[in-house]
């Protein structure tokens, strides 16, 4: 049984991986029910995982660990909790109607098989990521987030804007990528392990780097999750088909900032700099998505800019940290994910059967489109926070965490009234403008969309409804495993259905659907006004990307054109620059350098081949023309050859003799072609440059020899080489079996560098043979030729 729960807990990770290399041939076999086909692997996943459930809600923590990489301490290891369980309930659930919807979608679309593929690529990477327990898999996972949204936002390759938007989401999403991994590695040289469950026993708020590790979380977080001031690239991630913004906003990639600061709370939570950081861009993130949303007229980009809110405000709630704050957490979650859904491919239905999603220009769709308007009603009711649906749940319970004494709480709940008020506010236009009122004109004739795309948008409408009566169950089996997850104790669960119309949350939810109301009366005026200040101030985060973006290669540019000039003695000073620093400065920090050695005992002859070595330097060095320099240089190896030689290393002599030849001889004919009895000018600054460079670069190299024969030799590797060379290799040369056998992929990757290296000189030789001018023929000899034939 363990067995089999493990696999089944690996698969549901995996699964979605093999559907997407099995997509296009789905494609080519079921065509347009191919959603209906594909959506069985998210399906069966939301099966087992709602099994979970009742053991999760006992308190019972699955933990599996497959092996990974066992030798350096790392295993593939998942964990269900109540967390982690509900945001993979809410992706497969989601998940599942998304492939059906896309289906009817993009039916007919060239690239429908791919874009199948995309997705279920998509779902995978967001499941692993929030079941993954190892810090190495979560970070795997969650780049891989940011590949299929890169994949999934520039879908439609021709547009620019596409492709801009791509590429920003890529941009501002990968820097989070390493800011995670760097956490991660941080954490684990902290706590000794890879798994974030091992947190839990870590209090890291005590710890020096506390904050180092907070920051870096954060990076992540909100570079995810689209906090100010990195919010802009969701917006602009519209440009990518509906289902994929459903998807992406509800379920997805966005959602996993807002999950690792949920996973990383019990750990990181609950000290002032977290809760300020949090209460802080939460809420100016809450205020300025909302706001940003009553400027927009496209309906997509209305639902963007109130995701952007809405994530900020979870982010908000998960800083306040108390246990209804929580509880928060976690019911808006649900709720949003159910409503922003619904109303995203509702408002792709719009546009699939109208052709245009611009509210101004939308009137009178009631008729037509009834399925669709009661979806995109039940939505909205719950994302203003009416009774009974869930929604209203989770803003009684975020007004009832901040019921307290002081100017902070005060000033957070009037952030969380005014943002649910505009949020309502939008909500209301939605789900009123474009079905009420008169008919009229319109691109494409509407009609009812599909059963394939009615499914999702009526059943979320529908659950979310349903979640506002069914508080028991929802309290006991997701709310509060959840969120004692996210708190890091037992939390237990009071949510119940009810008005008490003497309790001032009741009067703060009837400010906020007044304050709703009032938007929605006002919202041309006001998009006119904000039109008009955005106008006048000029700049946005998004131009300030773009003007970034631009610097950075017009640096990247003035780098390349100092560094990467082509001018190869300026390569050579910084790689020996960099050589000498890399040498010197480790010895001086790590106890200085290295005691000089005792005189050397050496016979006359040993100093001889000394000297002669020392003589070939000097040479090399005062040589003027280049064939002299390179005669000189051979010497100086000679003598180094000469010297293994006679301190017993035959074989190492032979090869160092073997090298100095071909040396000597090839750059001889290489540089036959470059005037070898040309002499060098070089100035006085050029040579003390140079000779300074090189006697600092060779006194570093040996410092550094002396440095390791001043320690302690470990036998360990020789002691192996000798033991294992005859009876493995079958060879009793050792330093041979090294070089053939043990060492033999590093061997083979060395000849390959120097036979690349060989036939680029070989093409650069018959290059310059082919550039060269034929020789004028000799008058004489042509009349010679021709005499002899007469």
């Amino acid at each position: 049984m363990g067995l089999s729960l493990d696999i089944a807990v690996a698969a549901v990770a995996v699964a979605p991986f093999l559907a997407t290399l099995a997509a296009p041939l789905v494609h080519r076999m079921f065509g347009a029910t191919s959603g209906w086909v594909l959506a069985l692997v998210p399906a069966l996943s939301f099966v087992f995982l709602w099994g979970l459930i009742a053991p999760v809600s006992d308190g019972e923590v699955i933990s599996v660990a497959l092996g990974w990489a066992p030798v350096h301490g790392l295993a593939l290891s998942f964990l269900i909790d109540g967390l982690s369980l509900t945001f993979a309930l809410t992706i497969a659930g989601i998940g599942t109607f998304i492939l059906i919807y896309s289906g009817a979608y993009l039916k007919g679309h060239r690239h429908q098989a791919r874009f199948f593929a995309f997705m279920l690529m998509f779902m995978g990477a967001m499941q692993g990521l929030v079941l993954a327990d190892s810090t190495i898999a979560l970070y795997t996972f969650w780049e891989l987030t940011t590949v299929a949204s890169f994949l999934l936002i520039g879908f439609d390759h021709t547009r620019q804007a596409a492709r801009r938007a791509a590429i920003q989401a890529f941009v501002v999403t990968a820097i989070g990528g390493l800011a995670l991994l760097a956490a991660g590695i941080l954490m684990q040289r902290l706590t000794g392990g890879w798994e974030l469950s091992s947190l839990a026993g870590v209090d890291l708020r005590a710890h020096p780097a506390y904050g180092v590790v907070l920051v870096l979380a954060l990076i992540a977080a909100f570079t995810k999750s689209a906090q100010v001031p990195f919010h802009f690239w969701l917006p602009n991630a519209m440009e990518a088909p509906t289902p994929v913004s459903a998807f992406l906003h509800s379920a997805t990639m966005v959602q996993g900032g807002v999950y690792l600061l949920a996973r990383l709370n019990p750990s990181l939570g609950g000290t002032p700099m977290w809760t300020t950081a949090l209460v802080f861009f939460g809420g100016v993130t809450l205020i300025w998505g909302a706001v940003a949303a009553l400027r927009q007229t496209d309906l997509k980009q209305m639902l963007a800019q109130t995701t952007v809110a809405s994530l900020g405000l979870l982010v908000l709630l998960i800083g306040v940290g108390t246990e209804t704050a929580i509880m928060a957490v976690v019911l808006y979650f649900v709720a949003h994910a159910l409503y922003k859904a619904g109303l995203f491919l509702v408002a792709g239905i719009i546009d699939h059967e109208t052709g245009t999603r611009d509210i101004t220009e939308l009137s009178g769709l009631r008729e037509p489109l009834t399925v669709t308007f009661i979806a995109a009603l039940l939505a909205a009711l719950s994302m203003i926070g009416l009774p009974p649906l869930v929604g209203y749940l989770a803003k009684e319970e975020m007004y009832g965490a901040l019921l307290a004494d002081g100017l902070s709480p005060t000033l957070v709940l009037a952030a969380l009234v005014l943002g649910n008020g505009l949020l309502a506010g939008v909500a209301l236009a939605v789900a009123i403008k474009p079905f009420m009122g008169a008919v009229v004109p319109l691109p494409k004739h509407p009609h009812e969309a599909p059963v394939a795309m009615l499914a999702g948008p009526a059943l979320f409408g529908i659950l979310g409804l349903l979640a506002g009566f069914m508080t028991g169950w929802l309290g006991e089996a997701i709310v509060s495993p959840a969120a004692s997850a996210i708190g890091g104790g037992a939390v237990e669960s009071h949510l119940q259905l009810g008005i008490n119309p003497f309790g001032l949350v009741f009067w703060l939810s009837l400010l906020t659907w007044a304050v709703g109301g009032l938007v929605y009366w006002r919202l041309d005026t006001i998009r006119t006004l904000l039109r008009r200040s955005q106008a006048a101030v000029g700049w946005t985060f998004d131009k300030g990307f773009d003007a970034l973006m631009f610097g950075l290669i017009r640096l990247s540019a003035a780098v390349t054109r100092v560094w990467h000039n082509g001018k190869l003695e300026l390569y050579l000073v910084v790689l020996f620059l960099m050589l000498a620093l890399a040498v010197i400065v480790p010895l001086w920090s790590l106890g200085g350098l290295p005691a000089l050695p005792e005189a050397l005992d050496l016979t006359f002859y040993e100093w001889g081949t000394l000297l002669i070595a020392v003589i070939g330097i000097a040479t090399v060095v005062l040589a003027r023309t280049r064939l002299f320099a390179i005669l000189a240089l051979g010497i100086q190896g000679f003598a180094v050859a000469t010297l293994y030689l006679l301190f017993g290393a035959p074989d190492l002599s032979f090869t160092q003799f073997m090298v100095e030849i071909l040396s000597v001889v090839i750059l001889a004919l290489v540089m036959t072609r470059l005037r070898l009895d040309k002499q060098d000018r070089r100035v006085f600054e050029d040579l003390l440059r140079d000779g300074g460079l090189a006697l600092v670069c060779g006194l570093g190299v040996t410092a550094l020899l002396f440095a390791v024969l001043q320690g302690s030799l470990d036998p360990r590797l020789s002691d192996f080489f000798n033991a294992n060379s005859a009876p493995v290799a079958h060879g009793r040369n050792v330093v041979n079996v090294i070089l053939v056998d043990f060492r033999g992929l590093d061997t083979l990757g060395e000849i390959s560098v120097i036979m690349t290296a060989g036939i680029a000189i070989l093409a650069l030789i018959r290059g310059a043979r082919r550039d060269e001018p034929e020789a004028p023929p000799r008058p004489g000899r042509r009349r010679n030729r021709k005499e002899a034939a007469a």
